[in-house]
């Protein structure tokens, strides 16, 4: 996952360099719109590749699963249940499968959840900000959706590792 990642970022970089450049020399309305996709894509996909990096080099997985934000409420069980998490969270892609194998103890899988959890939380902050490009470019109603849609995305990482968390910490207090 993490290979495909790393070549659609770039690909969508490559992508919006070009348009960019030749919506300076030819500026028409098509590449304007698609230099804007193009940016915003590799916006997404650049800006959650740094926030994956930087959090991982600050925590390194050695987030405390105890701390009052990572622990999920029995109302947000109910909730996950409401939407069937664990029939669809199987076909959730990770982008460090390591990260959550049983090769690590429970409580470093317990740790990665929480880091997980604030990588997407921080994502879904960051997925706003290309709204501000509407200033200059108009058309605010596609930057609104485009951001909305990817905040979204990042929602349903967040939900599965909260969903997954106690039945991991479950784990961590029988080896205890």
């Amino acid at each position: 996952m993490r290979k495909k990642f790393i070549f659609l970022t770039a690909a969508f970089t490559f992508a919006f360099a070009i348009s960019f450049i030749a919506n300076l020399v030819f500026k028409t309305g098509f590449l304007l719109s698609f230099t804007i996709t193009m940016g915003v894509f590799a916006y997404h996909f650049l800006m959650r590749l740094c926030v994956g990096l930087i959090v991982d080099k600050i925590f390194n997985n050695n987030i405390s699963y105890n701390k009052r934000w990572f622990k999920t409420s029995k109302f947000e069980q109910k909730i996950y249940r409401f939407l069937q998490v664990k029939k669809w969270k199987r076909y959730i892609p990770s982008y460090n499968p390591a990260t959550f194998s049983l090769d690590n103890t429970y409580s470093q899988i317990a740790s990665a959840t929480c880091q997980a959890e604030l990588v997407h939380e921080i994502i879904i902050v960051l997925s706003f900000l290309p709204i501000v490009l509407s200033i200059w470019f108009g058309d605010a109603a596609v930057f609104v959706i485009t951001s909305i849609l990817a905040a979204l995305i990042d929602l349903v990482f967040v939900i599965l590792q909260r969903y997954n968390r106690p039945r991991i910490l479950k784990l961590v207090a029988k080896t205890k």
